[in-house]
């Protein structure tokens, strides 16, 4: 099996959208046993909707049901399982070993693939968990380069690895935090995490009250725990050499511009390795259009050596803003607007397949006459330099980048 490019699906918008810039299989969660409760997720008759439209792209559908369970969530667990086998998805994302028990009884003949919250690190970790019928590792994201390697050349061919190449990290052990629990009553080990880590924090000592000692403070507060965003896109190549089996991109709860512009990024790469045809420049053009999504300061995290923190901010960056999405194809197409856009603004146009290109707005509506300005939610009619593909992206480009 080639490597594959693993995208988040947070709800239905966002499966169509990984599914038309490449992704290979998606990760969704039902409405329960997913570490993304506060995600949309896909309502029963949703999954059964999304699983098809994933196999009608000939893609992979995997369930995450990867929460630690606590004995009132054993109940339920029997007839969701075995919902998820009825409606076909291709394998569940578990991490609990109580789960993992459950469902090699009550679902054998669906693969199990390890989360990482489950912190495996080594060849003897990841047997053990071979032995009780898991097919493939999803890594613990604390490993080195090197250590990846050595951990595969021990594994046998059929047990599959996975590893995550982008998006948020979160500053505890492969997400064992208990800081959320304490501090907001918000379990992040079964998908309600606060994100406590990422808030502005000040060192006060009891007996100075409002003496603020020194930790790289600003007048919003210190980030001592904000860690930054992963971005393993130059990494890629050396990655696919391993035999990692897939490559999973973090994010069910970011947006649709970041689900499309990721997982296209990391397809493009892919792609070009398989053909052995333009790697550098496929790299060069995706940490382009990743710098056009919402992010933190990027960072290799474990992989080449420690990572470091990001003290200076909490907030996302973003380069071009995202405007609008193309409801259909063609040279005058029908486009959602998800922001203020203006005629006469200047708009890049970034498509699944096609390069991207830019032009000035030129919008009208449904009876044809010029629009001056759109607003979120308004559909609106585009009249683009070039045919434009469906699910095309709408960015809004500032002036001095034209």
């Amino acid at each position: 099996m080639q490597p594959e490019i693993l995208a988040p699906a947070g709800n239905p918008e966002k499966l169509e959208l990984a599914l038309a810039y490449g992704a290979d299989a998606v990760y969704a969660g039902g409405q329960a046993f997913s570490l993304r409760a506060l995600a949309d997720n896909f309502a029963s008759d949703d999954l059964i909707a999304g699983v098809a439209l994933t196999h009608s792209y000939g893609a992979r559908f995997y369930a995450t049901v990867n929460i630690f369970a606590h004995e009132e969530d054993l109940k339920q667990l029997p007839p969701y399982l075995e919902s998820l086998a009825e409606i076909g998805v291709d394998a569940l994302i578990v991490s609990d070993p109580g789960v993992i028990r459950m469902a090699r009884r009550i679902v054998p003949e669906l693969p199990l693939h390890l989360s990482t919250q489950a912190n495996c690190l080594n060849s003897e970790s990841a047997l053990l968990w071979a032995e009780q019928g898991v097919s493939r590792i999803i890594l613990a994201r604390e490993l080195s380069l090197e250590q990846i390697a050595a951990l595969r050349l021990k594994l046998p061919p059929e047990v599959e690895l996975e590893m995550f190449v982008h998006g948020a990290m979160c500053l505890s052990y492969s997400g064992r935090c208990w800081l959320s629990a304490y501090l907001a009553d918000r379990d992040a080990n079964r998908g309600l995490c606060a994100h406590p880590c990422r808030w502005q924090y000040a060192l006060v000592e009891e007996k100075r009250p409002g003496e603020y000692f020194s930790v790289f403070e600003d007048e919003s507060g210190t980030y001592v725990m904000n860690s930054k965003d992963l971005c393993l896109i130059e990494q890629l190549p050396k990655l696919m050499e391993l035999g990692i089996a897939s490559f999973k991109i973090e994010g069910r709860m970011k947006g649709i511009h970041y689900v499309a512009t990721t997982t296209g990024a990391y397809r493009r790469v892919r792609d070009a390795w398989l053909s052995k045809k333009g790697v550098a420049e496929a790299i060069a053009q995706a940490k382009v259009e990743l710098e056009r999504v919402r992010h933190r300061p990027y960072t290799t995290g474990f992989l080449l050596g420690s990572p470091q923190q990001n003290p200076e901010r909490s907030y996302e960056k973003m380069g071009h803003g995202f405007v609008g999405l193309a409801l259909e194809g063609g040279k005058r197409a029908r486009v959602g607007v998800r922001n203020y856009l203006a005629a006469g603004a200047t708009i890049e146009i970034a498509s699944p397949h096609a390069p991207s290109f830019q032009q000035r707005n030129l919008m009208f509506d449904e009876e044809g006459n010029p629009l001056q300005v759109a607003h979120a939610n308004q559909v609106v009619y585009i009249e683009f330099a070039q045919p434009v593909e469906k699910y095309s992206l709408i960015r809004l480009v500032e002036e001095e980048q034209i």
